[in-house]
């Protein structure tokens, strides 16, 4: 018996790195998995069935059910397609999690309009198309008065928490991501639905560039960066037990499962009356020296 036995989920970008893990992890667990993934290059470009095949074929040679799915997560109407795929293939939805996406590396004074808007257009429209399907699917379930038990799980990353140098457009986008999972499990939840975000700090294709260094941990006696420890944290999150969590930002790397705390009201100062501009600057400094230090934007001295 698995954790996620008789559940379904669909995975995202489930074809290679982290995607791939948690389709392996959540196949093992018991979970019938559609792998999605349209097979496209870092930047976005390009498309490759083989990969999404090649993944299938591992969760069944283990003993797991699996199908695979090519569909577009930025297409509206493919997107419904994505939900319909599970329902044919195994007859309900529990779960989505919600792991493709690109990278377009460019320092701001360089970035352009085309980059921002694919990565926009990749994370937080892909995103919000294929949950929006699995809602519409969940909420009628609701309604017919059955408990839907659903999971949605987002992917934002310590670039969208703290900021990223080079990777504006990935790192708004994130961040994005992560307020929109603050939104989802606060309206959801009448429905019977989770929401919960990831940051994982992991080897995969995007980072194996960014940050070559840190990545570079194969051969010791514990991988930190082996993509394969995130898998546990995401499949429980995919499961029965994890029905009291929702509305949290988990920050994954090896061994380590740590809570975001997320935005808080810190120092404050109130004069009772409207402040002059010439002194707020003194006002503001007081409250910077009061506050806890910010973490540092990656890739900042």
């Amino acid at each position: 018996m698995g954790i996620c036995d008789n559940r379904t989920v669909i995975i995202t970008g489930a074809a290679r790195g982290l995607g791939r893990a948690y389709a392996l992890a959540f196949g093992a667990e018991g979970a019938n998995v559609v792998v999605n993934d349209i097979g496209t290059s870092l930047s976005g470009e390009g498309r490759d069935t083989s990969a999404a095949d090649g993944v299938v074929e591992e969760i069944k040679a283990a003993g797991g059910k699996a199908v695979a799915n090519y569909e577009d997560i930025t297409d509206w109407d493919a997107a419904g397609r994505i939900v319909q795929c599970a329902l044919d293939a195994f007859g309900d939805l529990h779960v989505v999690v919600n792991n493709a996406g690109i990278v377009r590396d460019r320092m701001f004074v360089s970035a352009t309009l085309e980059e921002w808007d694919a990565t926009m257009h990749v994370h937080l429209r892909g995103h919000f198309c294929l949950a929006r399907h699995a809602v519409n699917y969940w909420r009628e379930k609701q309604k017919g008065g059955v408990n839907p038990d659903a999971r949605i799980i987002n992917t934002s990353s310590g670039a969208g928490l703290q900021g990223s140098i080079a990777q504006a457009a990935y790192s708004t986008a994130k961040g994005g991501i992560a307020s929109l999972t603050l939104v989802q499990a606060a309206e959801l939840g009448r429905y019977g639905i989770t929401a919960n975000a990831l940051a994982p700090s992991a080897r995969t294709r995007m980072t194996e560039q960014a940050f070559a260094d840190k990545m570079a941990t194969e051969g010791q006696a514990f991988d930190v960066m082996d993509p394969a420890n995130i898998a546990p944290t995401v499949v429980w999150l995919g499961s029965s037990e994890s029905a009291d969590v929702t509305g949290c930002v988990f920050e994954l790397e090896g061994g380590k499962i740590m809570l975001e705390d997320g935005w808080r009201e810190g120092p404050c100062v109130d004069k009772g009356a409207r402040w002059e501009p010439a002194d707020v600057g003194e006002a503001v400094a007081k409250l910077i020296s009061e506050r806890v230090p910010p973490r540092k934007v990656w890739g900042t001295a």
